[in-house]
């Protein structure tokens, strides 16, 4: 069986949406091609067990842009040539021999492949790893996709639901990132001397605001005779950062899922930011993040929105500290609320990841209706 795996980013960077895939073709890595539409030039992309394609969508974002610029080649690359870069991506696919194409709901391009004219029999699995209304498919394009797919894989049962709601009655799957046996890490019991507060992804503008309420956290915390490490992995400069009583530290070389396993266990909190603005995001969402933290040794610091899917699951639990406001001071008192702990919600963290993400089961029902 050869399966093409279709996503607008490549598989080995730093990213939620890259570790899921990458996990999940585990074991089936010589079976897969992977083609990556990207409409921003990636400089960080590193080449892993997985053969991946690419295809540019024009005009493609560059670095050097400003906002201007990068406002006018969007709307340029989703309208003026976006049928151009569809037929792009078919073309380079006629050249690829699959038995299957896995489609991720997201973006301008995403049903390039999905009309049976194009796929000619094969069968299509779509993942709807984010709510339509929070990407730039369509409410038309994500319908479609709904009805044309042979398997829909939801990245959280909330999702599922909404979808049954808005585009008919059919059967879905909950197919997220998972936690293996060997991930399971005893709790970090002991607080050290100095404070390891870990988050990894890239920062979008809706979280800024989270994260200016943990820098004045920390700050607050320090001069009250505290010490703190922020780690940030694969995030860009943040210049509030800057000048405060803790320290920070960027690293921004992707790495592999072993040492990603080896951070979490090194630190002591677990930062899980969700953005209030959007609620169609946070309601339906289900954030990989969280996943991959709950194996960790350290424990789990929500900080968002307290009727979103991943704190209503952390809650019901008591597998992380939630703090759903952003006031410094009910953050900080949730800090220590995580120091004093002592590794409970962690180990009620390690419960949850065996019952509801074991990576092995969740990978045996990805495949198990392979087409032969």
């Amino acid at each position: 069986m050869k399966f093409l795996s279709v996503q607008p980013f490549p598989l080995f960077v730093n990213g939620g949406g890259s570790r899921v895939l990458r996990r999940l073709y585990e074991g089936h890595e010589s079976q897969t091609v992977s083609l990556v539409v990207q409409e921003s030039a990636n400089s960080e992309i590193k080449t892993g067990n997985i053969k991946e394609v690419f295809v540019d969508a024009f005009p493609i974002q560059r670095d050097w842009m400003r906002w201007r610029m990068r406002t006018w080649s969007s709307w340029l690359r989703r309208n003026t040539f976006r049928n151009s870069t569809i037929n792009k991506i078919r073309k380079v696919a006629a050249e690829l021999t699959y038995d299957a194409v896995h489609v991720i709901s997201h973006g301008p391009f995403t049903a390039a492949l999905c009309d049976e004219k194009y796929r000619k029999g094969k069968a299509l699995w779509v993942s709807f790893h984010d709510h339509y209304t929070t990407t730039t498919t369509t409410l038309e394009e994500t319908r479609d996709l709904w009805n044309k797919a042979d398997r829909r894989l939801m990245i959280s049962k909330e999702l599922g639901e909404e979808y049954l709601r808005l585009f008919g009655d059919k059967d879905f799957e909950t197919i997220t990132d998972g936690v293996s046996e060997e991930e399971l890490s005893a709790p970090n019991t002991v607080v050290p001397p100095t404070v390891t507060i870990y988050f990894a992804g890239l920062l979008h503008l809706q979280y800024l605001p989270l994260f200016e309420v943990l820098a004045d956290a920390l700050h607050l915390l320090s001069q009250q005779g505290f010490s703190f490490t922020l780690v940030l992995r694969g995030t860009q400069h943040v210049s509030f950062l800057e000048n405060k009583a803790f320290k920070t530290e960027y690293r921004r070389d992707f790495i592999s899922d072993k040492e990603i396993k080896e951070e979490l266990d090194s630190a002591t909190i677990l930062y899980l930011p969700i953005q209030f603005m959007v609620s169609d995001f946070y309601l339906y969402s289900l954030s990989t993040k969280m996943i991959s933290y709950l194996g960790g040794a350290g424990s789990i610091l929500y900080h968002g929105p307290s009727e979103s899917a991943a704190c209503n699951l952390l809650k019901k639990t008591n597998s992380g500290i939630c703090c759903t406001s952003l006031d410094v001071n009910e953050l900080a008192e949730s800090i220590k609320q995580v120091l004093n702990d002592k590794g409970n919600v962690s180990a009620n963290a390690k419960v949850l990841a065996q019952k509801e993400f074991s990576l092995r089961k969740i990978q045996q029902r990805f495949w198990q209706e392979s087409p032969a």
